[in-house]
């Protein structure tokens, strides 16, 4: 299992809280000192069943200086998306943990970082 983190978020503190206590073995990712390329989104994207609009996290200034609220979200504009976010790792939602199993969840619920164990 990894988590994708940022140290400074309390929900990725939570997560990694609730992964210690149940024992879970876990590799941690500083996704912002190590951040994922576009191909290593994709992959992401897949586990989740989710685009790469809906793990972006819009109302961060670095969102806005882009203008990603204006970006269309369907296949066409898919991969300006992803390049975005694999240039700019601060917007993806956090924390994003992957499973051994081939799931994934963006675990800011309890009951989402549950979910993986």
């Amino acid at each position: 299992m990894e988590i994708w983190i940022n140290p400074g978020c309390s929900k990725c503190r939570s997560a990694l809280s609730i992964l210690d206590a149940e024992g879970a073995g876990y590799t941690v990712r500083r996704y912002l000192e190590d951040p994922p390329d576009e191909d290593e989104i994709r992959a992401v994207l897949d586990r989740l069943g989710l685009e790469p609009w809906d793990i972006t996290r819009t109302a961060e200034p670095r969102a806005a200086e882009l203008g990603v609220s204006g970006w269309p979200r369907d296949e066409g504009g898919r991969d300006r998306w992803i390049a975005a976010l694999a240039e700019h790792p601060i917007l993806i939602q956090r924390p994003i943990i992957t499973a051994g199993d081939g799931g994934a969840v963006v675990g800011r619920t309890e009951e989402a970082v549950r979910s993986v164990l």
